[in-house]
């Protein structure tokens, strides 16, 4: 089954869609998510390459991407280096999406309905991607990765994603 125009996205408390939902001027998708840069080949000194990313999309009511606030809080290493510390790299993303997210009027959480998009920051691909992943799909777009989360939607198009 193709890729419809606009994709649901179910709201799960306590789980990967926590954040998503409508606010005064649309509607939000955001998530705190390690990456690495794309094309990046796993070897020595993968932990610096390895990056905490604060990102929160932003679309217009029928789904349109409006805008991407995307933030570094550093990298593997650095939380290594101070896992449990007020300071640490996770410390500093969950202060940033809070901050984001206070400064969306009205925010409430919910299910949301956004088309796809794209944008590349630092070397790392965000977005809501259409791709072919059937065998048998004849190279039609039939799934949709939210990256570089790695959730993926598909039929029944329900807003449930798979991981």
């Amino acid at each position: 089954m193709a890729v419809p125009e606009i994709i649901p996205v179910a709201y799960e408390p306590d789980c990967r869609t926590s954040t998503i939902g409508r606010f005064s001027d649309g509607q939000f998708l955001a998530s705190i998510t390690y990456a690495f840069p794309d094309g990046f080949e796993m070897g020595r000194g993968w932990e610096e390459h390895k990056r905490l990313f604060v990102a929160v999309h932003t679309f217009d009511h029928d789904g349109h991407h409006q805008d991407s606030d995307i933030w570094c809080a550093g990298t593997w290493a650095e939380q290594m280096m101070r896992p449990r510390d007020e300071h640490s790299v996770v410390a500093r993303a969950e202060a940033r999406l809070a901050a984001v997210l206070a400064g969306l009027a009205e925010r409430e959480y919910c299910d949301i309905a956004i088309r796809p998009f794209q944008v590349t920051v630092d070397g790392v691909v965000f977005g809501l991607i259409a791709e072919c992943h059937a065998d048998d799909a004849d190279g039609e777009e039939d799934w949709a990765e939210l990256y570089p989360d790695r959730l993926g939607f598909s039929a029944p198009w329900n807003g449930e994603y798979d991981t």
